[in-house]
């Protein structure tokens, strides 16, 4: 047997994932002359968002949209493409993609000096960190300060057996190795509502399971209907205020009983009921992190931890658990490290984009929060099925609604359905973040868009809404 030596090396900061939060963190602190290390107990760099989350299943979703957009389109009437694409086949797409974005992102470690480490990292106390390799060997880092950038997994509840075949999670379905006639999606929150519109894109029956009373119920009551209306229009089975009872796996399906008394089977089962931490191999217990029950860290505004030293961003501190963000919050913990506190913070209007098929993107208030808090607010409009761009391309499903309130014409909401959502809403984002008059209703009624484009949907809905108003 071989006898491995245990290596040892100083840093000024240790960042623990490769992930968006610590990508961010370790690119500012690298900008910025830090020794930095990186340590990733993957073989490839980019964290659960690279490998198992936001890159292949967007890729996945992209694929399928333009299949469907392909099927729907007269001018391939009677082509069939969609009768010979397989799953696999289709994800083929994706791993494509996640092979440039790990290249991409690797060259950035390597322009900036960053050293990278492969293994699995745990504390011994809080200025040293043991990091054991798949061969066995070990490193140990010594480090003035720390960053947790572990991420999240799939949650996993005890009574649902995620070793059977026919049972995934958000990771693993993306190697199912069948072609499934019909599937049960237990959780209807963003994950499970976005792998509904793919399956059943693809063909593919779907029951979609949801413990809620609607479905993505922070969402705009107005959006939430809309997608509810489209996925129901396309054939996908929604069953609201349900819990299941018992899940079990056999050899040819899967079946579900809920505690209402319903029992439904399908082909497979993904489960996509909430997501915990990655914590567990820190060992935490050595410097007194102490993380609650989905393995999250509490933080205070600088991302720091109850240990004085150790900062964590991402996933693992809970809300708003976006990519996006993450990265943002990288970068902005990185400047307390260096300075002691954060000069910045994530603005107040993060936008939320949500990839079903089509897309759903908000940023700002609902309609729901506005009435509650009894600001007087008016409503703009603007139906995609009316934009010229929308009836060029096909994809005039969907809609812009503007919220501002009635007397300072401020933006206060934004809410889109359809395609390029997630594209079309930060046009309104980045009027919605300017200061001293310049967030108003006015900007898109007084501006010139390209014609034809998706964007002019913002005057469109600009007018609509001042019409409101009246004298």
């Amino acid at each position: 047997m071989t006898k491995h030596k245990a290596t040892e090396a100083n840093f000024d900061v240790a960042v623990i994932g490769t992930g968006p939060g610590g990508e961010g963190a370790a690119m500012q602190l690298a900008k910025n002359g830090k020794k930095v290390a990186v340590i990733e107990r993957h073989d490839s760099i980019g964290g659960g968002c690279t490998h198992w989350g936001t890159i292949p299943s967007k890729a996945l979703r992209h694929s399928v949209s333009r299949l469907i957009e392909y099927n729907n389109s007269p001018l391939f009437t009677g082509v069939g493409w969609q009768s010979g694409m397989t799953f696999s086949q289709i994800l083929h797409y994706a791993s494509g993609v996640i092979r440039k974005q790990v290249k991409l992102r690797s060259s950035f470690y390597d322009r900036n000096h960053v050293t990278v480490i492969h293994g699995n990292a745990s504390f011994i106390d809080q200025n040293r960190l043991k990091v054991t390799k798949s061969d066995g060997s070990f490193d140990f880092l010594n480090v003035d300060q720390i960053v947790i950038a572990t991420g999240s997994r799939p949650y996993h509840p005890d009574d649902v057996d995620f070793d059977h075949p026919r049972i995934y999670d958000s990771d693993t379905v993306l190697s199912l190795n069948h072609d499934p006639k019909n599937i049960l999606i237990y959780g209807a929150g963003v994950i499970g509502s976005e792998y509904a519109s793919i399956f059943r894109g693809m063909g593919v029956k779907v029951d979609l399971i949801n413990q809620r009373e609607r479905l993505l119920s922070f969402l705009d009551a107005e959006i939430s209907d809309a997608l509810s209306y489209h996925l129901r229009n396309n054939g996908v089975v929604i069953r609201h205020n349900e819990e299941y009872e018992s899940i079990r796996g056999y050899d040819d399906k899967v079946v579900l009983k809920t505690k209402s008394g319903k029992v439904m089977q399908a082909d497979c089962l993904l489960f996509a009921n909430g997501r915990s931490g990655n914590i567990e191999s820190l060992n935490c217990e050595a410097v007194g992190l102490k993380p609650n029950y989905r393995g999250q860290l509490e933080v205070d505004e600088n991302y720091r931890t109850q240990v004085d030293n150790i900062y964590a961003v991402g996933d693992i501190i809970g809300y708003p658990s976006l990519a996006s963000a993450a990265y943002d919050q990288g970068r902005i913990c990185a400047t307390a490290l260096l300075h002691g506190n954060c000069d910045k913070a994530l603005i107040s209007n993060i936008p939320t984009g949500i990839y079903t098929i089509p897309e759903i993107s908000s940023v700002g208030k609902s309609e729901e929060e506005l009435t509650e808090a009894k600001v007087p607010y008016e409503v703009g409009r603007a139906q995609f099925k009316h934009l010229a761009r929308a009836q060029i391309s096909g994809n005039d499903v969907g809609c812009l609604k503007i919220l501002f309130h009635r007397e300072s014409r401020e933006i206060l909401g934004l809410h889109c359905f359809g395609e390029r959502a997630s594209e079309i809403i930060h046009i309104g984002q980045a009027i919605m973040e300017q200061k001293n008059g310049g967030n108003t209703v006015d900007y898109f009624v007084n501006t010139t868009f390209n014609y034809p484009t998706m964007a002019e949907a913002y005057r469109v809905a600009a007018l609509n809404g001042i019409n409101r108003l009246g004298n």
